[in-house]
């Protein structure tokens, strides 16, 4: 018996979790104010770096004391550079429950050999919150974008807090709310929520980071791509558009289209709030279906923007095969690009939700996935 294809595609089948979707009013016309050619370092390419650093402070409402700086090798360039320069001043607390997570684990035990404490909790779920030392220095990922999991809110960080906070938000920043006041070094890319491209990150550093930046010195040395500081004092000009390295206009001038849109929208409000309808949309299918379901275990860590699914029905045989065959039917249908599990998550599905998709799009994939769901059970039962 055929399994009939349903009759609405999605406008737009991008659903990667970085690069993301471009803002729907994106045009490569409206990129032709970009000064190619031209120094990043004259007026006009000075002005459009800081406009760049002023409208994120804008729309996230970064406090106008907190240092925002463009840096390179995106949102890892930017965490490593946190870590290389203020970790080893006190002791080191690292939290994962992911891959990105787990990366930062790594780079911290086995490349700066710090003696840190190592918490972890496996896909799905988050480590004991309620645990952590904050008289250390604490690393984690706000928003697990291969996991799906995100801390829920910033209560658990304390205001008297002895060490520092040193927080990945990557697959958060525009999407969630962020208390700048528990956060003292925040990171993210620009390819993820707002859709811009690949390569560069952002780096929000709180006057307590400025104040470690200043009064310690690590133990190993700094990559000058990495260094924040010169002679004792934090290097400014970074923070006002003098980029440690040469930046991509062009990028520069397609992140500033985005925050463009983001203020269209309603800023960091309505981007929220598209972020919550694309992922409520999914939650809501998965709550009727009893093959699929969310890889994050509690509703209240469930992420608004990278959403992972996990399938659940008993007469799969191979759960990473069945998946991946999933996902390569709904791309060479063109209904959704790049939504397989990373590739250290646990097999199954994820699907970026973040503001810059359209509900709309996220409503119309779903019936497609359930086809390919039942092609996939199929497929494997004649084969049996």
């Amino acid at each position: 018996m055929a399994i009939e294809q349903p009759a609405t595609r999605p406008g737009n089948p991008r659903f990667s979790s970085g690069p993301c979707a471009k803002p729907p009013a994106f045009d490569l016309t409206k990129l032709a104010g970009a000064p190619l050619g031209r120094s990043h370092r004259s007026a006009v390419g000075k002005d459009k770096l800081l406009a760049a650093i002023e409208g994120t402070r804008e729309i996230l409402g970064v406090p106008a004391d907190y240092k925002i700086g463009i840096v390179p090798a995106s949102d890892t360039g930017a965490v490593e550079m946190a870590m290389w320069n203020l970790l080893g001043a006190r002791g080191a607390e690292m939290l994962a429950w992911e891959s990105f997570g787990a990366g930062w684990v790594t780079d911290v035990v086995k490349q700066l050999k710090l003696d840190a404490v190592v918490k972890t909790a496996d896909y799905g779920e988050l480590v004991d919150l309620a645990s952590v030392d904050f008289n250390n220095d604490v690393v984690f990922t706000w928003n697990g974008t291969t996991s799906g999991v995100r801390v829920p809110n910033g209560d658990w960080i304390p205001a008297d807090r002895a060490g520092l906070t040193i927080c990945d938000a990557t697959s958060a920043a525009f999407a969630q709310d962020l208390p700048w006041d528990k956060l003292d070094v925040t990171t993210f890319s620009w390819q993820k929520v707002l859709g811009g491209e690949a390569a560069h990150g952002m780096i929000i550093l709180s006057p307590r980071a400025v104040e470690r930046l200043e009064s310690y010195t690590p133990a190993w040395p700094l990559p000058k791509i990495f260094r924040l500081t010169k002679g004792g004092k934090l290097i400014d000009g970074i923070f006002k558009g003098a980029t440690i390295n040469t930046p991509s206009m062009l990028a520069v001038e397609d992140y500033l289209l985005a925050l463009d849109w983001a203020r269209s929208v309603g800023g960091l409000g309505g981007l929220k709030a598209r972020a919550d309808a694309n992922a409520q949309a999914i939650f809501n299918f998965c709550a009727n279906r009893p093959w699929i379901a969310n890889l994050a275990m509690d509703v209240a860590t469930r992420s608004n923007t990278s959403v992972c699914l996990k399938f659940t029905d008993p007469r799969i045989q191979d759960g990473a095969a069945f998946a991946k065959a999933t996902a390569k039917r709904l791309e060479a249908e063109n209904i959704a690009l790049d939504i397989g599990a990373y590739r250290d998550a646990p097999a199954g599905l994820r699907i970026w939700c973040g503001g810059t998709v359209e509900t709309s799009d996220i409503e119309a994939m779903l019936p497609w996935l359930e086809w390919a769901f039942e092609v996939e059970i199929a497929a494997q039962s004649a084969a049996a």
